[in-house]
């Protein structure tokens, strides 16, 4: 009975380093179910996830994983499944979403549901946004109930509808209705990458923060009068002049824990010029003409130092040759967590400085303000720890421009990680991205994803006695 005991307790050790693990056979399942979910439709809107949630709750029912269906519309379920650990941890959650951006078929070159593997490649709607993630998650189910590994904390996944276009029946449903179910001390979900360049990888990117978004409108006002006589005064003229204004203006710049040493490590690895930039912007001195470098090279970058305006949709004017009386610009605005942001639509008021500009905020917000993520807990270190594990490469905490359905579960106070697959820097320019006219994601990247999920769980929710 002792040599029983001890065998499965090394078994169970054996697994959680990695080593006993069959990876190419892993890889091959793995891959199987990628496909499949691939193949399902669920471009949002309509959704329809209830399809991509039925084929991951039979694959998991039929190994003895108690699954629950949550659905606030019957035809966009979300998915949870649970596996209990002995209590010595809180949960971890794993999460993933269903949906999918639209496509315009005329665009690929292959099908985009076909999930066809080309070249290294796998190609479809939903390959990098965000499938891989539910796949990965399924089969990290699948292979700890099967190999019976000891838990000191519950394993949540979670695959969830309506990310892309309509968070009420996804995450909004979960938070607000089957919070028990999903509570968890950390969770692990989309928006970081594994970066390569040049087919090298270079760092992995753990997202940690996201910015609110926001939204205004400028509204100029004039007297309106025949387009053959034009006036100073027009409300077109305003506007246009508040729009340059509000798109050229440098915002006070701010930094948080994340964003502080996301740059302070980019530093560390970049070329002499990208290190003096970026160490740059903590000096007094040379902060501006790093900012303005980072406004005309590298928006992504310098959207991350403050909160930003980008002005989307100018409306004014019905007729040629008339001067309309009123002219509208809707900008969006995308806040720093921590935002004051009455302070700050007062301080572009100041900046504008025109009475007949008026500028309204807009109150359409889906998601919460959220405060960024520790980059001191557990679960981050055991993310740098098998990052560097996997993939040989550093861990670069970084705050999303956009947003995530993370903020719903940053704000009811859970640490959450956006973590991703190898993305090649190139692939974008090349049409293939997220949410472009085509998609794809490298094979060895899927695969090597699900070695790097399956060894940050060895450290924060596998026994290790």
């Amino acid at each position: 009975m002792r040599l029983t005991v001890s065998l499965l307790l090394l078994f169970s050790c054996g697994l959680a380093n990695g080593q006993s693990m069959d990876w190419p056979k892993v890889n091959q399942e793995l891959l199987r179910h990628y496909q499949a979910l691939i193949r399902i439709d669920t471009t949002d809107p309509p959704g329809n996830e209830t399809k991509a949630a039925e084929y991951v709750q039979h694959v998991l029912e039929a190994e003895g994983i108690q699954v629950t269906l949550a659905a606030k519309d019957p035809t966009r379920s979300n998915l949870i499944a649970r596996l209990k650990g002995n209590g010595t941890k809180r949960p971890i959650l794993l999460m993933g979403h269903l949906d999918t951006v639209q496509v315009d078929t005329s665009k690929w070159i292959v099908p985009p549901f076909s999930a066809e593997l080309k070249d290294g490649y796998i190609y479809g709607r939903g390959t990098e946004d965000n499938k891989w993630q539910v796949a990965a998650g399924l089969m990290t189910m699948l292979l700890l109930k099967r190999n019976n590994v000891p838990l000191d904390r519950d394993v949540i996944f979670a695959a969830e509808a309506g990310e892309e276009a309509a968070t009420g029946p996804g995450i909004e449903h979960l938070a607000n209705d089957h919070w028990p179910e999903i509570d968890a001390e950390a969770c692990i979900a989309e928006s970081g990458s594994v970066v390569s360049s040049n087919g090298k990888v270079r760092y992995a990117l753990v997202e940690t923060a996201e910015k609110l978004p926001k939204g205004a409108r400028l509204v100029a006002h004039g007297p309106s009068g025949h387009g053959s006589r034009p006036m100073r005064t027009s409300a077109i003229l305003h506007l246009s002049t508040a729009i340059e204004k509000v798109a050229t203006w440098d915002p006070p710049m701010r930094f948080n824990d994340t964003t502080r040493t996301y740059f302070e490590k980019l530093a560390t690895i970049g070329t002499p010029a990208e290190a003096a930039r970026y160490n740059g912007l903590f000096s007094p001195v040379k902060a501006a003409a790093s900012r303005e470098y980072l406004a005309e090279h590298d928006p992504s970058k310098y959207s991350m130092l403050h909160t930003s305006i980008s002005p989307d949709i100018i409306s004014g004017g019905f007729q040629i040759n008339v001067i309309p009386s009123q002219a509208e610009a809707t900008l969006d605005i995308r806040a720093l967590p921590d935002e004051d942001m009455p302070a700050f639509y007062a301080l572009m008021r100041k900046m504008i400085n025109d009475p007949a500009v008026e500028l309204i905020p807009e109150s359409k917000n889906q998601r919460p303000a959220a405060p960024p993520s520790r980059i001191d807990s557990d679960v981050y270190h055991a993310i740098e720890a098998s990052n560097r594990k996997i993939y040989q490469i550093p861990t670069i905490p970084t705050m999303s421009t956009g947003a995530s359905d993370m903020a719903f579960l940053r704000a009811k106070g859970m640490q959450c990680y956006g973590v991703g697959p190898i993305v090649d820097e190139e692939d974008a320019a090349k049409g293939f991205a997220a949410h472009s006219d085509q998609e794809r994601l490298r094979e060895d990247a899927l695969y090597k994803f699900m070695q790097f999920q399956w060894d940050v769980l060895s450290t924060v929710a596998m026994s290790k006695k």
